[in-house]
């Protein structure tokens, strides 16, 4: 493990330092809140001769997916970053990034989408591109969007992955609050990458042509999503391993795909995804003081979905609470709350409730997470109630 520097940071200047950190060849941007900062200070930081990337600036977020798949396709290491309206300006770019498995990283600083108009914190944005084929990790903290930067390349580039990579992070509730957060060594993040620094992959060259987007119908077509499923479940797999790499590398650890937190002899397991999972944590522990068996499950890799090691991680539980800051409209519930329901063990089901708060910017306090949890509580004692509770309208 090698030394590393404390600076105090807010999340987009963590991500900036994450991604100078893993040398890009290409920075394409266009700016949109809150990540709009990452931007600025990766542009700052070529002015000033502390990173040596080309950077584009482009007329809009389609166009800077499609110069950083352009570099990656071209065998460069690239980055972009967008949020909420700008990710579905982008959607058919961020469908062929996926569908050519071209290994950009970007990031996804999380806002509520249109309509209602509002420039405020929610999970909305990544959640309808949830099925675009990209792999998407999602953080909690600063130094957890630092880290994941340098863990999305290494799974981006890794020759059996080679799949595009989203980091997200909560807008503004970690966009824009500054923590410790420690930056290690360039050298010890060279020697992380190295493994898929010099990778060999298809690439554009005159030497070698390929044609890439390709019109494919019939088996062809079915043998590249075959082979997109294949590598996405390769990614799953990897990040496991990873965690382990990662704690030798930099001396922090997160659990690889899911994280948890006093977990072992839970009754009532909470599942949760993003910044809030550190205010449940505190939950947690006040509830605990109090003699409640309760525990939390944080999903770090929403794609792929950690089926597996979620269903055992249910498995015995008295009962299941699962917060949301999405609706997905279709199923009047959470995103995350739909996708645990599937994994859950269909022959032993256990009471599960779907909490759905903190959108459009609003809190997510500790006091209504504890009562979330004795909600949750009182379904495993057989206490009726709905399925879904919006936290905010209570």
């Amino acid at each position: 493990m090698t030394t590393t520097a404390l600076r105090v940071m807010d999340g987009n200047k963590a991500a900036a330092v994450g991604v100078m950190l893993c040398r890009p060849d290409l920075v394409a941007s266009y700016p949109i809140s809150p990540q709009t900062p990452l931007l600025e200070a990766l542009y700052r930081a070529r002015a000033e001769g502390r990173l040596e990337a080309d950077t584009v600036e482009v007329e809009g977020e389609n166009s800077a997916l499609s110069a950083a798949i352009g570099a990656a396709a071209a065998g460069g290491r690239a980055f972009t970053a967008t949020s909420s309206m700008g990710l579905m300006f982008m959607y058919d770019a961020y469908l062929f990034a996926s569908g050519q498995r071209v290994p950009v990283v970007m990031t996804v600083a999380t806002r509520e989408q249109s309509a209602p108009h509002t420039v405020s914190s929610g999970q909305q944005d990544i959640m309808m591109v949830k099925d675009g084929g990209w792999v998407q990790l999602v953080t909690e903290s600063c130094q957890e969007i630092l880290d994941s930067i340098l863990v999305a390349y290494r799974l981006a580039e890794d020759p059996r992955v080679q799949l595009p990579v989203n980091v997200s992070y909560d807008g503004y509730y970690l966009s824009h609050l500054s923590e410790p957060v420690q930056v290690p060594e360039q050298g010890a993040v060279d020697r992380f990458l190295a493994p898929v620094g010099a990778g060999k992959r298809p690439i554009l060259s005159a030497e070698a042509p390929l044609t890439f987007g390709a019109f494919v119908v019939g088996d062809l077509y079915a043998e590249y999503r075959y082979k997109h499923c294949q590598a996405m479940q390769a990614a799953l797999d990897i990040a496991e391993g990873l965690d382990g790499e990662f704690l030798a590398a930099f001396g922090r650890e997160y659990g690889g795909s899911v994280e948890t937190y006093r977990a072992e002899d839970a009754e009532i397991l909470m599942v949760a995804m993003g910044s809030h999972a550190g205010t449940l944590k505190v939950a947690v522990d006040r509830l605990r003081d109090e003699g409640v068996a309760v525990g939390l499950a944080r999903v770090r890799m929403f794609r792929p979905f950690p089926r597996a090691r979620l269903a055992s991680l249910l498995r015995g539980r008295r009962a299941v609470g699962v917060v949301d800051r999405s609706v997905s409209f279709g199923w009047g519930a959470g995103h995350l709350f739909v996708d645990v329901r599937a994994a859950a063990d269909l022959d032993r089901r256990v009471p599960m409730v779907n909490f759905i708060g903190g959108i459009a910017g609003t809190d997510l306090r500790r006091e209504m997470l504890e009562a979330a949890v004795r909600t949750t509580l009182a379904r495993g004692r057989g206490v009726e109630g709905p399925e879904v509770v919006w936290l905010n309208l209570e």
